[in-house]
């Protein structure tokens, strides 16, 4: 099975599905399976990391699925505690190893962690990996822009991706912006807000109704017009389903308007500024 998602050409000449599947706190021996379902759905691109320990899980399920190695986009990302530029480079092969993998389509920094004052140096590293072949695109996630300006500064390559927290809740939109006019792809983690209380929000609901799909389809469909590039996360099959069936339906001026009245800048993960942890 295929699904007509479509594609985000990135500032590195490579294109990136914009609808992904994340494996964000999936259990090891769950991983397998669930990507085996989100590539039988017709999920072609898949986001995992060094930190979530499932990087070997997902690989075998690439192996296992027979889909050609040219028809997937694999994401990983490093943790905070390998930065540094030979840290980096040793990171990096030991999370293509545990892939089974021999160049990477996008590899991101996983947090800036400015307390630790390494990713400068950790994206030279990456510049460097790029440069050899080795990574088609690389980015950053979770970054500010105080840390992409240090970056444009201090380095040669602009970050193809910013895969960051975004949901109606926190739209981001400054961010977005700045994204917008230095060729930077916006990336959201948590599209869903990670559900619950959420996804019984009233106005969701009211727009679902309205187009006869789910609060989860809603919030998908507001990010896939924003022009973000989105990887939910389920262990679900038929969830699974029902996050990449995004393109026969539109939002109208009217919702975007009312989802834009959610936005109040509420996080559900860490703030960039201040997560340190290594």
């Amino acid at each position: 099975m295929t699904a007509n998602v479509p594609s985000i050409e990135l500032n590195s000449g490579t294109t990136i599905p914009q609808v992904g599947f994340g494996v964000f706190q999936v259990p090891p021996p769950e991983t397998t399976q669930a990507v085996q379902n989100a590539l039988d759905a017709g999920y072609r691109h898949i986001d995992t990391a060094r930190i979530y320990d499932n990087e070997e899980a997902v690989g075998q399920a690439i192996k296992d699925s027979g889909i050609d190695r040219d028809d997937l986009f694999i994401t990983t990302k490093l943790w905070n505690s390998d930065q540094g530029y030979d840290e980096t480079l040793a990171a990096f092969d030991a999370s293509m190893q545990r892939l089974g993998l021999d160049v990477l389509d996008l590899y991101l920094i996983h947090w800036p962690t400015p307390a630790q004052d390494k990713y400068v140096d950790t994206w030279r590293a990456f510049e460097k990996l790029q440069s050899d072949g080795r990574i088609k695109a690389i980015g950053v996630s979770n970054f500010q822009i105080s840390h992409l300006k240090r970056l444009a500064e201090e380095t040669d390559i602009v970050p193809a991706v910013n895969q960051i927290e975004l949901h109606p809740w926190l739209a981001q939109t400054e961010l977005r912006d700045y994204h917008s006019s230095h060729g930077i792809v916006t990336e959201a983690w948590s599209p869903l807000a990670r559900g619950g209380d959420f996804l019984k929000n009233e106005t969701l609901g009211e727009i679902a109704a309205k187009h006869d799909r789910t609060p989860a389809q809603v919030m998908l469909r507001w990010h896939i017009q924003l022009g973000n590039v989105v990887i939910p996360r389920t262990v679900n099959a038929d969830r699974a389903v029902q996050n990449i069936s995004l393109f026969d339906f539109e939002l109208d001026a009217d919702d975007i308007a009312a989802i834009a009245t959610l936005d109040a800048g509420t996080r559900i993960g860490p703030d960039p500024d201040d997560f340190n942890v290594a």
